[in-house]
């Protein structure tokens, strides 16, 4: 997925604006088992994945616990870095080798000064980046683990090809075994 194409998920904007934010991006390559950012660090910078595969996990009484899948398009940040310049809660793993786009957080604060359209961008990016971490939350909490694999797979199917099953599991909140006999009883 292009930059440009990304940035318009977000928000259409002005072609000079887009230009403009476009422009302070650069695009990196990553390698799989490579880690964007760490537990106790202060990620400021804010990347989209253009192509590959991630994860956010944390570490629970020694096990990792997986909270967050990304894919192409899929913004990479820590909100307490990005937002609140605090040490970050999670480890942010790239699953495949990726192509990503970097922008940090001091220059994108400078163009939301300078210009609305690009504001205007960075404030429907957090609305939507809050509904999607509400969906995830109310999700974990009201849904059995058998109804969010099913919803996993429908909206990407492609995750059992590309993300280790104790990653799915660990997201789903069960054991490897369990999501077998979960995967037993959807086929």
């Amino acid at each position: 997925m292009d930059l440009m194409q990304i940035l318009d998920d977000v928000l259409l904007i002005p072609e000079s604006s887009k230009q403009l934010l476009a422009s302070h991006f650069e695009m990196l390559q990553g390698s799989k088992g490579q880690v964007l950012f760490r537990t106790q660090t202060i990620g400021r910078s804010l990347y989209f994945l253009s192509q590959g595969l991630a994860r956010a996990y944390t570490l629970l009484d020694g096990l990792e616990v997986t909270f967050w899948f990304g894919w192409e398009g899929s913004p990479l940040l820590s909100m307490k870095g990005y937002v609140a310049k605090e040490y970050s809660y999670e480890d942010l793993e790239l699953l495949e080798d990726s192509v990503l786009f970097r922008i940090h957080a001091d220059v994108l604060q400078g163009l939301f000064a300078s210009d609305i359209h690009i504001a205007n961008w960075g404030r429907v990016f957090a609305e939507k980046e809050l509904a999607k971490a509400e969906e995830r939350l109310i999700s974990r909490q009201v849904k059995t683990a058998e109804v969010r694999y099913r919803e996993l797979i429908a909206t990407y199917p492609d995750i059992l090809l590309r993300a280790p099953l104790r990653h799915i599991a660990s997201y789903l909140g069960v054991t490897p075994v369990t999501l077998s006999r979960i995967r037993a009883n959807i086929s």
